[in-house]
């Protein structure tokens, strides 16, 4: 039953690789490894643990920056 958990996050992960949108990538990607940490915790594998805590920190990092750099183009092409 644990690994229907595994099974979504790899799933979640490889739909992510399909997207052309850099945003839904990161998106997808965050959601998929959110789930990966909770199976590692459910395992009790901390090479999961760690991994998956820094990628979501690295995919939050890029979701707020692409977020912010669309709201700053939007600003200035509204100023032209």
């Amino acid at each position: 039953m644990i690994h229907l958990v595994g099974y979504s996050a790899l799933s979640l992960n490889l739909l992510s690789m399909t997207m052309k949108n850099i945003l839904y990538l990161r998106f997808l990607s965050l959601i998929a490894n959110a789930i990966y940490l909770v199976y590692g915790i459910l395992l009790n594998a901390p090479p999961f643990i760690i991994g998956c805590g820094i990628a979501i920190i690295i995919h939050s990092f890029h979701i707020f920056r692409l977020i912010k750099f669309k709201k700053i183009v939007k600003t200035a092409g509204n100023n032209v």
